[in-house]
């Protein structure tokens, strides 16, 4: 990582898990914490927000080394690795905290984010319409420890086979370049 100013990104697209996965490896992140964000709730469970009654999203949030990766960079990243056109869900996962979101930080993430969005419509990137909320941060809730780091911890529990396993093989087909030169550390 070079010296100087980091930013911070908060996105939600289904489990925290899945793209805990895949932004750590990421050449420009400097780390990734699983969370919660956009609901209603003090300090949000996972049980809680797993029943949906909370309003949170699944979500990580990424610091980052704007020298080394932009917030587009991140952003188009974000939208190939999961699906933006499902609303409130993701493959099995279901509910509105498992929705896709980009949670904004300001104006110019805002306008960013929108500007993608508008982008991959118009050139017809997806076969439906994307669902992607664009919604100001309001607060980051990180989740248990337990939660954190989790495929790494857990790479042959079933889920992460089946689900995180195959997102981190497609982000090594397509994004490559992108990828650090070692893995993330333990």
């Amino acid at each position: 990582m070079t010296e100087g100013v980091r930013a911070q990104a908060t996105l939600g697209g289904g489990c925290f898990w899945c793209l805990e996965a895949v932004f750590e490896r990421i050449h420009g992140v400097e780390s990734v914490v699983s969370g919660y964000a956009g609901g209603h709730v003090t300090a949000p469970s996972y049980q809680a927000v797993c029943s949906g009654s909370t309003g949170h999203a699944e979500a990580v949030q990424l610091t980052f080394d704007p020298a080394a990766i932009s917030y587009r960079e991140l952003l188009e990243i974000f939208f190939t690795t999961h699906d933006p056109t499902t609303l409130n869900r993701q493959g099995h996962d279901v509910g509105t905290q498992y929705r896709s979101v980009i949670f904004t930080a300001d104006a110019a993430q805002a306008a960013e984010a929108t500007g993608l969005i508008t982008e991959l419509t118009t050139e017809a990137v997806f076969p439906r319409p994307i669902v992607t909320e664009v919604t100001p941060l309001d607060r980051f809730w990180p989740a248990d420890a337990y939660h954190q780091q989790y495929f790494r911890r857990n790479p042959a529990q079933n889920y992460c086979a089946a689900v995180i396993a195959p997102k981190v093989a497609a982000l090594r087909a397509r994004w490559a370049s992108k990828l650090r030169s070692s893995p993330p550390a333990s």
